[in-house]
């Protein structure tokens, strides 16, 4: 029997790779499996820019808005939730689709996932309230004397890994950089996969980005973001830092007009795409096909 055929695809935000995933699929008679940290939840339909009906309808997707907005999903549950859809019976003979952003979760997939120790409340929330009040750069100094071979990996100005790395050393007593030498059992062989990162020229990409979000504030975002909000969860989670979701929660305040916050959400996702195509550059390897355009 044939081995199945896996694909991945990954690139920036508005890149296309939806459509590329739907045509491989087509051609394939494929499942599509979201790699994007985002589309995992559920709610934020149109701000995440999550597959819309007629592409659900054209081809088989998994993973996406399966997850509850007041959960704080992470790569590894990402990685069991993928390695559950590539073991089912219905799926073993299927050419399996993986599509999305999130390069950590294509580097997990690839590369399995480091064990890491589960973090005490108390001291995530010390860190998180210790970023909020001093800076990045006043933790960076920080981690430099509790952990001097985490801080010279990371920029002074890189927050969310720093307080991580933080995390880590004060609850295990060992640097994350030990953790993350001890890579888990990856799913898909790397020489087995057909590897795609499309690499968008950026004015077309900005054009883009600015046409979807207007787009959705016309078609529904704002009420997304309103029925978010009626959650009443906690800002720190991960779907409450959604790009679009502080800029149309304060329109809906009467704080900033729709206009104004389509621009700054524009300028958000713009930098967002900037950095994953910098990730992408840098952390994807000559075996993957570089597309300028799905």
């Amino acid at each position: 029997m044939a081995k199945r055929q896996i694909i991945l695809i990954a690139g920036p935000t508005a890149s296309g790779k939806s459509a590329l995933a739907l045509r491989l699929a087509d051609e394939t008679g494929g499942v599509i499996v979201n790699t994007d940290s985002m589309q995992v939840y559920d709610v934020l339909n149109l701000l995440t820019a999550r597959p819309g009906p007629d592409d659900l309808k054209a081809a088989p997707h998994y993973l996406y808005g399966h997850v509850s907005p007041s959960i704080a999903y992470s790569t590894g549950r990402w990685l069991t939730d993928a390695e559950e859809v590539l073991n089912r019976p219905e799926l073993t003979e299927k050419t399996m689709i993986f599509v999305g952003g999130t390069g950590l979760y294509f580097r997990a997939l690839l590369g399995g996932l480091s064990a890491m120790p589960d973090i005490p409340a108390d001291i995530r929330a010390h860190w998180r309230q210790q970023d909020a009040e001093l800076g990045s750069e006043e933790l960076h100094a920080i981690l430099t004397e509790k952990d001097p071979l985490a801080a010279s990996t990371l920029r002074p100005t890189d927050s969310q890994r720093i307080v991580r790395a933080l995390e880590v050393i004060d609850t295990s007593g060992r640097s994350i950089v030990e953790w993350q030498k001890a890579t888990g059992r990856s799913l898909i062989h790397s020489g087995a996969a057909r590897k795609i990162v499309i690499e968008p020229d950026r004015k077309w990409l900005g054009d883009r980005i600015a046409s979807r979000f207007e787009t959705m504030m016309k078609t529904g975002g704002l009420d997304e973001v309103k029925a978010l909000l009626s959650l009443g969860l906690s800002s720190e989670l991960p779907a409450m830092r959604a790009i679009g979701v502080r800029e149309i929660a304060e329109v809906l305040a009467d704080r900033l007009g729709p206009e104004e916050a389509a621009e700054l959400a524009t300028i958000a996702t713009r930098q967002y795409a900037k950095r994953q195509m910098t990730w992408f550059r840098n952390q994807l390897g000559d075996d993957w096909e570089r597309l300028p355009y799905p």
